[in-house]
């Protein structure tokens, strides 16, 4: 995915700002920032004009530490957006390697929740322990409570070296106060921020090398006292006293209302600038930023640099976004009035220099800004045909919120194109304001159905059948799909590239685990869906759509779950042979990943590492080499169905996972590995802590594979270490959901230790009378899963009971290193020897392990640790 890493757009918002000559140091608040920068967060918080950028700015650029900065605005109220910014503004600072991943990372959304993505973000700090500093600038341009609960969540999870600091004009709009408590946020207001007598003593001694005077003591007491230390009214007494006037009247003035005042003052400063420096400030005051080119583009003249030179010169509100001052923008105060007076005095122009800034935009290639400003000029026509162009990439960097604000721009009257509004309907799917869409979706089918309707008309049907399929979906209504598509399928005519020709997964080892895929839901009017879906694509000659075939890698995959491997090796075969497939790994590793595990089902292990095998050196040839740790994951788990545990060991051991990480849930294949070897390295208790911590992010996902995956695993584990209700109660749970789905395989592919649970299962469930309708149907169900392993014979679970051995308390640490001990042969004295212990304790220990065997001797000791399969390992 292209993340725009070389936009300059970008590059401007996540560059550290440079600083302006003859800047008057503010030592007493650096200091203070520097004593507090061990805490969690710092805050400046104060009405605009009171320095807050411009101290962050000299901090970070004084500071010995890396500080990855982000400013702010109205833009970016788009969570997508947002949360690129601040990892592309952490990748600039961080090793080559981490930085890399965490813009991989990005593309968790927007499909994850923001959570999710900050959970891998979060995980991927802690691998660099150096100090580190996140500055949000102008927090209060953001009013999305998306990415206010974000940094919250953020704040209370970041690892102890990173520090975050953050500027706003309003108070944050998450609650700081149980930090200010513990002494882990610092309160910068607005009060601290004001200058004292010194600080404006030297600024107005720097004004004086110009040839101005110097204040007297009693002039400058009532300078301060009359703005109240407001850095923005020091400014302007320093520029009036550049044309001439003196400061008696501006500190009568400044009485009143400081912003009220201030505009009053710029009017003064620039009534008294020459008519060139005038039109140039009105001309780009619709910019955000300021460089030679674009102020080219929007004013009158073939070269602006001179003009920003003498601006510069001037020292008229122009602030450096770069160390090497070729970007700037206007101070916002003095920026918002000149667009005042851009509006109010000429709104001819207000639209003119806002269509030119949005062509000259456009002409690079920098949509966003291009589209902003023809919605800011009301060109609809041109802001509609910059959409069109521009959808697909915002769709493939999923900033979905930020489309749908600039169609929400579009006033209703303006007469938008049946495929636009589809795509405008097709974004409210995307958000999930499915009410809005279906009254949207309804509406355009009706005008495409109304008689003596065009070719084009029926041409879009099939884009309509696209989005009213994401809308089903999302809202299960089955029934609407099917009455929608029958009779029209066979005459469907698919014509749009945008969502037909789209890349649906970039980063899951199994299409299922998309939203495409459903999250993992499987049914039978799901699979009569794809299979309607695929035939009309194939009938009209887009068989190797992307489209198409990811609807069939996600049945494919549903066939191997539901254990129907014919008609899933049917599909891979044609998966395989389409091109596209070679082409996109989306698609080619999760083929090869159920090629594998579809080989290993019939015992064909080589087959499965040969699939393996063909999928690592495609990501390495292409540079992905981010889809080695799920086929790794992979890999490990055969060995283990093989029994080549040492392999397996080995391959779990190179996964960038740990039993000591808060597991991500982007990372939920290589977790589970993890939690396989454990339990068979018998270590229990360090498995199911992360799948205690995994399960309710595959919840907050609703990823129904991973739940019933998840609470498989936590069976078994409890069952392994003698928890037989607890087990017995989580097989339950995980039946229940893989029940609703027709899940088989996720519980065959866990082998001989979970025939025998569903045996003990089925058997405790089959005794109890009573039983309602669902627990009935569970207790069908996993019968039905039992009669699917290998082997089977109806007297198995009639002896589930009995032939299931079962520990009554699990044993610790040292008592399976004893029963390991003993089986090697090894003496009381070697015993104490080998564990650092007295014989008196090795003693108590032994008869500790004995007394939870049931035993008397170390033969029967051993003899029960391996009816257990204690010693598997």
């Amino acid at each position: 995915m292209k993340l725009l890493t070389d936009s300059p757009i970008l590059k401007m918002k996540i560059s550290l700002p440079g600083l302006k000559e003859h800047l008057i140091r503010r030592g007493r608040l650096l200091q203070d920032m520097a004593a507090a920068h061990k805490g969690q967060l710092t805050t400046i918080i104060a009405p605009a004009g009171y320095g807050k950028s411009t101290l962050l700015a000299q901090w970070a650029h004084e500071t010995d530490e890396r500080c990855a900065w982000v400013s702010l605005d109205e833009r970016d109220n788009d969570p997508v957006r947002f949360w690129r910014y601040v990892a592309a503004s952490l990748a600039s600072i961080l090793p080559e390697p981490q930085g890399a991943r965490l813009m991989h990372h990005t593309q968790l959304l927007p499909s994850a929740s923001i959570e999710t993505f900050l959970d891998t973000l979060i995980s991927e700090l802690y691998e660099d322990l150096e100090p580190l500093h996140l500055i949000l600038e102008d927090l209060h341009s953001i009013h999305s409570s998306a990415i206010h609960g974000g940094i919250s969540y953020l704040i209370d999870y970041l690892p102890e070296h990173i520090h975050l600091l953050i500027s706003s004009r309003t108070e944050l709009p998450f609650p700081t106060i149980k930090g200010v408590v513990n002494h882990e946020v610092h309160l910068i207001g607005m009060k601290q921020l004001e200058f004292t007598c010194e600080e404006t003593e030297r600024l107005f001694r720097h004004a004086s090398n110009g040839g101005h005077p110097v204040l007297t003591s009693r002039q400058l007491d009532t300078l301060v006292n009359q703005t109240e230390g407001w850095v923005t009214g020091l400014q302007l007494a320093v520029l009036t006293m550049r044309t001439g006037n003196g400061l008696e009247g501006f500190m009568d003035d400044m009485k009143g209302n400081p912003l009220l005042v201030s505009k009053y003052l710029f009017q003064e400063v620039v009534s008294k600038l020459s008519p060139d420096v005038f039109s140039f400030l009105l001309q780009t005051a619709v910019l955000s930023e300021l460089h030679p080119q674009v102020c080219d583009a929007v004013t009158d003249l073939s070269d602006s640099r001179p003009m920003l030179e003498e601006l510069q010169k001037l020292n008229l509100f122009l602030v450096p976004l770069d160390e090497h001052q070729t970007f700037f923008r206007y101070h916002h105060l003095f920026s918002q009035f000149l667009l005042d007076l851009l509006q109010r005095e000429f709104n001819g122009e207000y639209t003119k220099r806002h269509r030119l800034a949005g062509q000259y935009y456009a002409s690079i290639g920098s949509m966003d800004e291009a589209i902003d400003h023809m919605l800011a000029a009301q060109d609809f026509g041109h802001a509609v045909n910059l959409l069109e162009q521009h959808m697909q990439s915002m769709l493939e960097v999923g900033e979905i919120a930020t489309l749908l604000k600039w169609f929400d721009r579009i006033p209703p009257s303006y007469p938008m194109t049946p495929e636009m509004s589809l795509a405008h309907a097709f974004v409210l799917v995307l958000t999930g304001d499915l009410e809005r869409s279906e009254r949207m979706l309804s509406l355009i089918e009706e005008a495409c159905a109304a008689p003596g309707s065009s070719e084009r008309s029926e041409q879009l049907m099939s884009s309509i059948l696209f989005v009213r399929s994401n809308l089903v979906f999302l809202n299960g209504d089955f029934g609407k799909w099917f009455a929608f598509s029958e009779g029209i399928l066979d005459n469907l005519m698919p014509d749009n590239p945008m969502y037909y020709q789209f890349d649906y997964n970039r980063r899951e080892p199994y299409v299922r685990r998309t939203s495409l895929g459903m999250k993992g839901a499987l049914s039978a009017d799901t699979e009569k869906i794809a299979h309607l879906f695929t035939g009309v694509l194939e009938s009209h000659g887009w068989a190797h759509s992307l489209m198409n075939l990811y609807v069939k890698q996600s049945l494919c995959e549903g066939y191997y779950e539901w254990n129907r491997l014919t008609e899933c090796r049917q599909l891979l075969a044609q998966i395989r042979n389409a091109p596209p497939a070679k082409e996109t790994m989306g698609l080619f590793v999760p083929l090869h990943i159920t090629e594998a595990r579809l080989f290993a089902a019939e015992g064909k292990f080589h087959l499965a590492h040969y699939a393996l095998d063909e999928a690592c050196s495609a990501a390495l040839s292409r540079k992905s080499s981010l889809w080695l740790a799920p086929l790794k994951a992979v890999r490990s788990l055969i060995y283990m169905r093989e029994g080549r545990i040492a392999e397996a060991r080995k391959e779990v051991a190179e996964l960038p996972v740990s039993v000591k990480d808060k597991p991500a849930y982007s990372r939920e294949t290589e977790y589970l590995a993890l939690v396989r070897m454990l339990g068979r390295q018998r270590r229990e208790t360090e498995a199911l802590r992360l799948l205690e911590l995994l399960k309710p992010q595959a919840e907050r996902e609703q990823q129904r594979s991973s739940i019933i995956e998840i609470t498989s695993l936590q069976a078994l584990l409890e069952q392994q270490r003698g928890q037989r209700q607890q087990s017995l109660h989580l097989l339950g749970e995980a039946l229940r959901v893989g029940a609703q789905n027709g899940y088989v395989r996720t519980f065959l592919d866990e082998g001989e230790d979970m025939r025998q649970l569903l045996q003990l299962y089925s058997s405790r469930l089959g005794q109890e009378n009573g039983l309602s309708l669902e627990e009935l149907q569970t207790l069908e169900y996993a019968r039905m899963l039992v009669e699917h392993f290998p082997g089977y014979s109806e007297a198995d679970i009639s002896s589930a009971e009995t032939s299931q051995p079962v520990l009554p308390e699990q044993l610790n640490r040292n008592e399976m290193n004893l029963l390991h001990l003993i089986r090697q042969g090894a003496a009381n004295k070697q015993m104490a020897a080998a564990l650092g212990l007295s014989e008196g304790t090795i003693r108590v220990y032994l008869s500790r392990l004995y007394g939870k065997l049931g035993v008397t001797t170390r033969t029967q000791a051993l003899v029960k640790a391996q009816s257990l399969n204690l010693l598997e390992d």
